[in-house]
């Protein structure tokens, strides 16, 4: 006999997927940025990292053959962006971009996307904004940007404390992020990396410039309450040993990888790369030394 509907047993509802954890904790990265970009006194915002990421892109745009006329700026530092681009659109890096689609020939992501909890979606959101055969080109620090500073401070923790805590964000590598350029949907797609070695008096010195730039922790699971000064302490000294400058004695040397990203809107008149085994003659024979 069947069991009447009402005695069936409900089923349990399938456990909801946990979201994904956060990178950043955007209200604190918000505060950051603003406080750095704000003029105190006779100091004015220390953007010389954002100067020559501005650089790396003029250099690139130099190279291409083309006038852009409908260009965006995403960043979350906007002051020399502005400057340099001004009559392009400066939008915040905000997780829903402020970009209509299809409206730009060239979408510029400017020292952001490292603190995106989505960069495919950063990137996919950009792509949307082109039209056909349009730029997306991003700068982002990346590869083992601050690399001694985080090793250094993870050490001293450990000592001292018996565990490490998230005290610099964690950076990616230039073919993780090349490939999220094919994953966005964009052609011709071209990853490179350039690094800026600075030196520096000390751990404490570095960590006042992270914070001047708007660089400085923001991660979303960083220690909430004020980390023991013994840890600082003991950080500066393990820097001390393992980046020393090699040119000034007595300072630490910390690079910046500055990475690179370029991809096209795809279109019909774009070129294309050629199949493999298409080619009319084998590497080896195009090496051959020529007959005199």
């Amino acid at each position: 006999m069947d069991t009447p509907p009402s005695l069936v047993p409900a089923q349990a509802p399938p456990p909801a997927t946990p979201p994904a954890p956060r990178l950043t904790d955007r209200p604190a990265l918000v505060r950051q940025r603003a406080r750095a970009a704000r003029p105190t006194g006779d100091r004015t915002p220390e953007d010389w990292l954002h100067r020559i990421a501005l650089d790396e892109v003029q250099d690139r745009l130099l190279d291409i053959n083309r006038t852009f006329t409908d260009v965006a700026v995403v960043t979350g530092m906007p002051a020399p962006w502005r400057a340099a681009f001004p009559r392009a659109r400066v939008v915040p890096d905000d997780p829903v971009l402020d970009l209509a689609p299809g409206t730009l020939d060239l979408v510029i992501h400017a020292m952001a996307l490292h603190w995106a909890d989505d960069p495919v979606g950063q990137i996919v959101q950009s792509a949307r904004a082109l039209r056909p055969d349009g730029l997306f080109l991003a700068i982002l620090p990346g590869g083992q940007t601050l690399a001694p500073l985080r090793d250094a401070l993870a050490r001293a923790e450990v000592e001292i404390t018996g565990g490490a805590s998230p005290r610099v964000l964690p950076f990616g590598e230039i073919r993780d992020l090349g490939a999220l350029l094919g994953r966005a949907g964009l052609a011709l797609t071209v990853a490179d990396q350039m690094t800026q070695a600075v030196s520096y008096r000390d751990l404490f010195h570095l960590a006042a410039d992270l914070r001047a730039m708007g660089e400085g922790n923001a991660l979303a699971l960083r220690p909430r309450r004020f980390a023991r000064r013994d840890v600082f302490l003991r950080a500066a000294e393990i820097l001390a040993g393992t980046a020393a400058d090699p040119q000034e004695p007595g300072r630490v040397r910390v690079g910046f990888d500055l990475v690179a990203l370029t991809g096209w809107a795809p279109a019909e008149n774009q070129q294309k790369p050629l199949r493999p085994g298409s080619a009319a003659m084998s590497l080896a024979d195009a090496l051959k030394p020529r007959q005199q």
